[in-house]
């Protein structure tokens, strides 16, 4: 049999190694920064660029899409091309792709601390650096479907099936999720509101978690962990079974985010079904993970790569356990909004992602350099450290979220709240938060000492930037189609694989979308709900760009201790104006729907130069550069017009008056403030905030709680 010489491109999958460690420490430190943050706020500095709401989205983003993302095309770039025995199909279109992501990372890094976001988890960048994901992504997957086509193995090996449906979901995920109306470069509105934008939004963010944290690594499970094992997949029909289960499955989950929410009971009782449904597969995915190992359990004992990669699949399956656990109304009415859920994502996170990342670097980079790894004495050290540093992270958040949620819904003997001020609740859990840090420190450290493990490997061995290797060609031959093996069949078929990959994603978010969009019943109108007005807008934007939201939701749901402590339970009505919508993901803070009238604008003012000084011990951050910084007024025209493209009812021609109704607005504040002894004028950002929060809730009349 003639074989065909090639060589493997490892130039750029060391480049994608080396891009992984050094993001990861960067998303890392600054997550520990943040936690350190939440109970010291004096580490904010009192500076707008290194306050928590500026520096948490840069600590998801970093880690999701610098670390994990690098650690995915790192993979993916080295076992595609062995697994389809050819060198990628085109080595320009893998830099575009390599530098692409680079760029991106950087671009998300300077826009988050300059406050400019749209708010949206794990989606909060602006259009513009949108369309540049969405060209990389295309260059990304061109040049994987192009290496898949031209491939010299005839069957595509059951990774590849996961990398597909990455690639074809996180596309349909980013264009649906991201289209906005542009106000300017660094400013746009999104076309869904209120409860639509949150159905979109968490049918994005959680797909997210399914096709970006999970798809690709279930990929490189498959790939890597028989590798480093040296023994086969343990079932090749689980293989298949958990893969179209799982992507046909978990894209209809996504409403199990929004469980008591202003979201059609039908949508969130279907998220809750599917949800249920998941377990099975994502079971079965850990199961043959693990079971793959038969036999080999003292080479685990020996290999810190296999001990890695065990712990990895085992957090896997408590995360996949939990997530449809939490998606039970009961539990979800307990945990949602609490530290609970922290614990939740950073067990996948630090646990699954984490350690398979690990794992994979302690096996890849060795094999690039053609030696052994520096030391397995230092990679033990960092496998416990590291799995001691989740322990600590895990079991901290864990009875934070249990101690937070039985505090908000406790009731006196007399049918009054036990901790009717919110600062009692949060300053309960202030030691859980010191262990939280404790915990981030250890699995830093053990970041650092692979660092120094890998690097001295690097040094020691001789990098090998092309790897020649042979195999036969193509046999292309038509694979005949046989009743008993369907399977086999779609194999050998990239792009028929692909399009019903593609069918088998959409269906569900279809399903979902359609009555929420086209039936009018689904969200019902309220009369007395009104746009906001151009100077509540302004603070608006401002809110979002202090990301306060990542602290204070704006969804009260309707449970006696909810309605209690905050008002009147939300409805979908009062939201059909908020682009985006706001309903937050934690309450490090209290719920602000209601907030508007209950405190007057001189607290306002107060509560955010100091918020110590209206509020004793407050553990919140404060913001006086609002009181020094120039609203934008310019704009605001600008901003009217494109809401009403997206059918915000404002009287045509407002956009010509918009900044006159602002200034007068902002003047029977300021003029407020300063008859009580403040020295601010009318054209401060703090006016605009202030505006705004004294608008929330105040649309509707709130029916009077009777206590039992």
């Amino acid at each position: 049999m003639q074989l065909d010489t090639f060589k493997y491109d490892n130039k750029i999958v060391k480049a994608f190694a080396i891009a992984t460690t050094i993001w990861g420490v960067v998303g890392m430190l600054v997550g520990l920064i943040i936690a350190l943050q939440l109970f010291i706020p004096a580490l904010s500095f009192n500076l707008e660029y290194t306050s928590f709401g500026r520096l948490r989205p840069l600590h998801t983003n970093a880690v999701i899409f610098a670390f994990i993302g690098n650690a995915m095309f790192m993979g993916i770039y080295y076992s595609l091309q062995r697994l389809c025995k050819s060198r990628m199909f085109n080595d320009t279109l893998s830099w575009i792709n390599f530098w692409g992501w680079q760029i991106i990372i950087v671009l998300a890094a300077v826009t988050f601390l300059l406050g400019i976001t749209t708010s949206k988890e794990y989606a909060e960048l602006e259009w513009p650096i949108d369309v540049l994901i969405a060209v990389v992504w295309v260059v990304f997957g061109a040049n994987m479907i192009m290496t898949i086509i031209k491939r010299r193995e005839k069957q595509m090996y059951v990774a590849i099936w996961f990398y597909i449906s990455t690639f074809v979901t996180v596309a349909v995920l980013h264009i649906v999720n991201s289209i906005a109306i542009p106000v300017d470069l660094v400013k746009s509105y999104p076309v869904y509101a209120g409860v639509q934008d949150a159905l979109v939004q968490w049918w994005y963010g959680h797909n997210a978690v399914a096709f970006f944290l999970t798809t690709p690594f279930l990929g490189l499970m498959y790939y890597f962990l028989p590798k480093a094992a040296n023994r086969p997949v343990y079932s090749y029909k689980l293989s298949i079974i958990h893969f179209w289960s799982l992507i046909f499955l978990y894209i209809w989950a996504g409403p199990h985010h929004l469980l008591y929410s202003a979201l059609p009971d039908w949508a969130q009782s279907l998220g809750t079904v599917f949800s249920i449904m998941l377990i099975a597969p994502s079971w079965g995915g850990m199961i043959n993970g693990l079971l793959t190992l038969r036999g080999a359990w003292d080479k685990v004992r020996e290999e810190p790569v296999l001990k890695f990669m065990v712990v990895a699949i085992t957090a896997y399956g408590m995360s996949t356990f939990e997530g449809p656990l939490l998606s039970l109304k009961g539990v979800n009415a307990f945990a949602h909004f609490t530290d609970w859920i922290i614990a939740h994502v950073h067990i996948g996170g630090l646990g699954w992602n984490g350690f398979l990342i690990f794992g994979i670097l302690y096996w890849i980079v060795p094999k690039l350099y053609k030696t052994e790894l520096y030391s397995k004495k230092l990679a033990n050290y960092h496998f416990w450290v590291g799995f001691l540093g989740i322990v600590f992270y895990a079991s901290a958040m864990y009875w934070s979220g249990v101690t937070q949620s039985l505090m908000w819904k406790q009731f006196t003997p007399t049918g009054l709240l036990q901790y009717p001020n919110f600062l009692e609740t949060v300053l309960q859990i202030v030691p859980m938060y010191i262990i939280r840090s404790v915990g981030g420190l250890l699995y830093i450290l053990g970041v650092l000492v692979m660092v120094y493990n890998l690097y001295k490997t690097m040094k020691q061995g001789k990098f090998v930037e092309n790897e020649e290797a042979q195999a036969p060609a193509l046999d292309k031959k038509p694979e005949k189609f046989e009743i008993s093996k369907p399977h086999k069949w779609i194999e050998t078929r990239p792009v028929q694989f692909t399009l019903l990959a593609t069918v088998a994603i959409l269906i569900g978010g279809i399903v979902e979308f359609i009555p929420t969009f086209l039936v009018k019943t689904n969200i019902p109108t309220i009369s007395s709900v009104t746009p906001y007005s151009p100077l509540e807008l302004q603070g608006r934007d401002i809110y979002i760009r202090e990301g306060c939201n990542n602290c204070h939701s704006q969804l009260v749901r309707p449970f006696r201790s909810e309605t209690e402590r905050y008002g009147e339970y939300s409805k979908a009505g009062e939201y059909v104006y908020d682009h985006p919508f706001l309903w937050g993901s934690k309450r490090t803070g209290p719920d602000l729907m209601r907030v508007g009238g209950k405190y007057p604008n001189q607290w306002h003012y107060h509560h955010m130069i100091d918020p110590t000084t209206m509020s004793p011990g407050s553990l919140m951050p404060p913001y006086p550069w609002l009181a020094n910084k120039t609203l934008e007024i310019s704009n605001t025209g600008t901003k009217i017009r494109a809401l009403q493209k997206l059918g915000v009812p404002y009287p045509e021609g407002f956009d010509q008056i918009a900044i006159d109704v602002l200034v007068k607005q902002a003047e029977e504040i300021a003029l407020e403030l300063q008859g009580q002894g403040i020295d601010v004028t009318a054209e401060k950002e703090i006016i605009a905030l202030i505006a705004y929060l004294q608008r929330l809730g105040r649309d509707i009349k709130a029916t009077p709680v009777v206590a039992n």
